[in-house]
């Protein structure tokens, strides 16, 4: 209990701002869980389940008491959104693993996927946020609404194994640091400046792995070219 107590109240000052250490643990599994996304690791899922437990208790400041009064349902409910979610990545990566492969192969969604992504990201919002503001979430509700549905897309990516989901963390990263920051979560935005870094990276190195792929399976697998003398193997 004397654990929980501390985790739950113990504060980091900064000058004359606050911070629970419970939103700088929150965002470190965070970053953790991305670090291990990249590596395709399997226990990228559970250490990611633990850091959204914290931070939804953190971006529910009115509701639990924390130094900061303001309530963000965007970054509170995507948090419960993650845990559903990282429970069905998970899942699925452990299955794959199990069956003999790697935890997921990165692969390119496809043109029709990338369409999909773009729509449901701006309708998705367009949908949320009016929902959003009935329920009194901090201004602008836009950003909140973006970063929830955002965040739901690029989670899922994530279990499908489509290299582009790094690309929406990128889309989430832009709108979330100002919002943070007006928010008065600095423990938060700078973790996203951060991530957005990251993100980046984790983007190229999926991207490679799957040319690497690619290229393996090109060389063991060679297409067939027809000569006049008949089909010959390259």
């Amino acid at each position: 209990m004397d654990v929980l107590n501390w985790l739950f109240n113990a504060q980091l000052h900064i000058g004359d701002q606050s911070i629970l250490w419970r939103e700088v643990l929150g965002n470190v599994f965070g970053l953790l869980s991305a670090l291990g996304g990249m590596r395709r690791k399997v226990w990228a899922w559970p250490v990611g389940i633990v850091g959204n437990a914290l931070l939804f208790t953190v971006f529910l400041g009115a509701v639990f008491g924390t130094p900061n009064p303001v309530n963000l349902l965007g970054q509170a409910g995507r948090q419960v959104m993650f845990i559903v979610v990282s429970i069905y990545g998970w899942v699925r990566w452990q299955q794959a693993k199990h069956d003999g492969g790697a935890a997921v192969s990165p692969q390119w969604a496809g043109w029709k996927n990338r369409i999909w992504l773009v729509v449901a990201l701006v309708g998705g919002t367009a949908i949320v946020t009016p929902v959003f503001q009935l329920l009194g979430s901090y201004e602008p509700v836009w950003a909140d609404a973006w970063i929830f549905v955002g965040s739901l897309l690029a989670t899922y990516g994530m279990a499908k194994g489509w290299v582009e989901f790094w690309l929406i963390w990128v889309a989430v990263d832009l709108v979330g640091v100002p919002l943070l920051v007006s928010a008065g979560y600095y423990a938060s935005a700078f973790m996203y400046v951060f991530y957005g870094a990251f993100t980046i990276v984790g983007f190229i190195v999926w991207a490679r792995v799957r040319r690497g792929e690619r290229l393996t399976i090109e060389t063991r697998f060679p297409d067939p070219t027809v000569h006049t003398d008949g089909p010959n193997w390259q």
